[in-house]
């Protein structure tokens, strides 16, 4: 299986036969489809082999709108969204995952950060992966806001091909998240087949404010028959994300990692690491988790949830359930949410 980064290169001309879906209806000359509470919506279907080389998208309802000063405003609307990916023709999602939490705004607020990969554009949500497949794609998107409905907008852009690239994965997320106490691990991905891990997006509140202390967790990355002891380890949370002393100058984006939110007196972090030449390969399993080594009377607990990135050599692995609407929204602070309007 190839790196991702050897798919594709911006010099060369794209194969096949380049084509968007979008939301816009040239008919009516609309733009968005409306998806109302507890609503799922398919956004897109597509028959064939090919890739997509871009996926674009937003949606009102988690900022204050000048066009309509008297909407309602519920910032949880960016973990709300639930996007879906499937890949030929299969009845399960290898995508599935908050909106917020993929592109970098887990914690409910959005910072403009723009990667490689994936990112925040001054509004916009967009990603890059390329996402292969043989037989065609499908894309939803749910509703699970309890009350609020909101319009949404994409724009797609795929390549149309004889045949899926030889020696390609599937593009696969795994969403975790969770309450733990300071010593139990962070589990980012747990997967069985043949594939190459990508990267992962994770955000983090510790419990009491003015604490970081979960940062100390270093990297554990099981692979293989390398599962009793981890193969790969570091040496800090924030170290695995090229970072250093608690990210001590704050936000930054760069291409492949970065912070998109740090609020030290708050005990917020959002990280992103994505791995091209170093991506890491398994041929039948891997784990990958952060775990602190400090002993647990020094360690508070902590709040975490994660997108871990990856390709699979099927379109559908298993995958964790995801976890209902309550559970995702257990984080232990927002912003601002108790001076807006929210239903």
């Amino acid at each position: 299986m190839l790196p991702i980064a050897n798919m594709l290169g911006p010099a060369r001309k794209p194969p096949g036969i380049s084509r968007q879906f979008t939301t816009f209806n040239l008919d009516k000359r609309t733009k968005t489809k409306m998806l109302p509470p507890g609503q799922r919506l398919t956004i897109g279907e597509v028959k064939g082999a090919g890739y997509i080389s871009r996926m674009w998208l937003t949606f009102p309802g988690w900022f204050y709108q000048h066009w309509n000063p008297g909407a309602v405003i519920d910032p949880t609307m960016l973990k709300a969204l639930i996007l879906r990916i499937y890949w030929d023709g299969a009845d399960t999602p290898a995508v599935e995952t908050p909106v917020g939490d993929f592109f970098g705004a887990g914690q409910a607020e959005f910072n403009s950060f723009t990667s490689a990969y994936v990112g925040t554009s001054s509004g916009g949500f967009f990603t890059y992966w390329p996402m292969p497949y043989a037989k065609g794609f499908r894309i939803e998107i749910e509703n699970r806001h309890p009350k609020l409905g909101t319009d949404v907008f994409v724009n797609i852009n795929y390549q149309e091909l004889d045949m899926m690239p030889a020696g390609t994965g599937y593009f696969c997320t795994q969403f975790r998240t969770g309450r733990r106490q300071g010593n139990e691990p962070a589990l980012v991905l747990e997967t069985e087949g043949n594939g190459h891990y990508a990267g992962v997006m994770l955000h983090m509140q510790g419990e009491p404010v003015h604490y970081l202390s979960f940062l100390e967790a270093p990297e554990y990355i099981y692979i293989d028959d390398d599962w009793e002891r981890p193969r790969i380890t570091g040496t800090g949370l924030e170290d695995y994300f090229s970072g250093g002393w608690y990210f001590r100058d704050g936000e930054f984006a760069g291409p492949l990692h970065g912070v998109p939110l740090k609020d030290a007196l708050r005990s917020m972090v959002t990280m992103y690491r994505l791995h091209a030449e170093d991506a890491i390969a398994f041929d039948r399993r891997i784990k990958f988790e952060f775990v602190n080594p400090w002993d647990p009377e020094r360690l508070k607990p902590y709040w975490y949830s994660s997108v871990a990135y990856w390709y699979n050599h099927v379109p559908n692995p298993d995958q964790p359930a995801l976890p209902d609407h309550a559970a995702v929204m257990q984080q232990y602070r927002f912003r601002d949410r108790d001076h807006i309007s929210i239903p």
